[in-house]
């Protein structure tokens, strides 16, 4: 989680929110991502689509199964829907997203019984740590748009 805590923090320096995700396959990162919607201008630009693309790349299948990703915040539906159809077997998470959370917070596609696979989520890691890097982050955008006014 600390390596996926650098990559938000790579995405807060190009002025991204900062998210990222960390994709391990047999103990060894196959894939680090964060997010670029801003910087590509593309609202599919997460870090978890990002990194399933870096995954599957690396892997030579697009099947990653015996992967663990490990993301900042609790994905949201486009993400979530990533993972069950990329057949991940785990996802760790940091803060939960009340607001867009898939995963706990409003859905649980990653382990909704009507799809054909399901995730293993262990929820929380360092979640104090990942909130407040997306605390301090919208803070600063609100004074940033407030004293631009």
């Amino acid at each position: 989680m600390r390596i996926a805590i650098d990559q938000a923090k790579i995405a807060e320096e190009n002025g991204d929110v900062p998210i990222g995700a960390v994709i391990v396959h047999n103990n060894t990162i196959i894939a680090k991502a964060y997010n670029q919607r801003e910087q590509l201008q593309d609202p599919t630009a997460h870090a978890e689509i990002i990194a399933l693309t870096q995954a599957a790349a690396a892997l030579e299948n697009w099947h990653l199964n015996d992967c663990t990703i490990y993301v900042t915040l609790e994905p949201c539906c486009m993400c979530a829907g990533a993972l069950v159809l990329s057949r991940i077997d785990r996802l760790v998470y940091g803060c939960d997203d009340p607001k867009t959370g898939a995963v706990k917070s409003l859905y649980n596609i990653v382990q909704d019984e009507r799809l054909n696979h399901r995730v293993e989520v262990t929820s929380g890691v360092l979640a104090d740590e990942c909130s407040a890097l997306l605390q301090d982050f919208f803070a600063r955008r609100r004074n940033e748009n407030k004293n631009s006014q």
